[in-house]
């Protein structure tokens, strides 16, 4: 399954409570998806959308979902890229006429690069695990003269004809 299916059948299905020590994992977890000045600040999500930590700007971290057992990937969210996801989450077309950026700087899982729902690595589409990146979200026009391979060896498009198009900016080595 991959990050973005599990992410939205949690988001879905919501998560069962948890004890105040899985919760500080938890919180610890989702501030390592960025920065600490931006992360310490944020709002820290489960992935049903329950507030572990209420911070005091407008980004949005999580702790990540389980795609296998111990595979977590936490990402830190600013508004449109929280828009974006709710758009996805609820089977919505996305668009937007601003930028948006998510940091996802413990890497990512084995994701097709053309399908966000695809859960087949076998399907003949291009898949790439990525380590830490930054992921920017832009009016479509904006994509224009951007690759779309994973492996260029700088920023591309993943999901490039779905309405979920963004750029994938690697800062670290792939399959982290």
């Amino acid at each position: 399954m991959t990050f973005f299916k599990a992410f939205l059948m949690t988001l879905a299905i919501g998560l069962v409570g948890c004890s105040a020590s899985a919760n500080t994992t938890k919180i610890e977890r989702a501030q390592s998806a960025a920065h600490s000045e931006l992360s310490e600040k944020a709002t820290i999500l489960d992935a049903d959308g329950t507030v572990l930590k209420e911070g005091n700007s407008n980004w949005k971290c999580y702790p990540g979902i389980p795609i296998m057992p111990g595979d977590m990937h936490p990402m830190c969210n600013d508004p449109v890229w929280t828009e974006f996801l709710k758009a996805a989450a609820e089977g919505k077309p996305f668009s937007t006429d601003r930028i948006g950026i998510s940091y996802m700087m413990q890497g990512d899982a084995n994701v097709s690069n053309a399908n966000p729902m695809a859960s087949d690595p076998n399907n003949g589409d291009v898949w790439v695990q990525e380590g830490p990146h930054v992921m920017i979200v832009v009016p479509k026009e904006l994509l224009k003269g951007i690759s779309d391979d994973p492996y260029n060896g700088g920023p591309y498009v993943m999901w490039k004809d779905t309405p979920f198009a963004h750029i994938m900016v690697p800062l670290g080595n792939k399959g982290m």
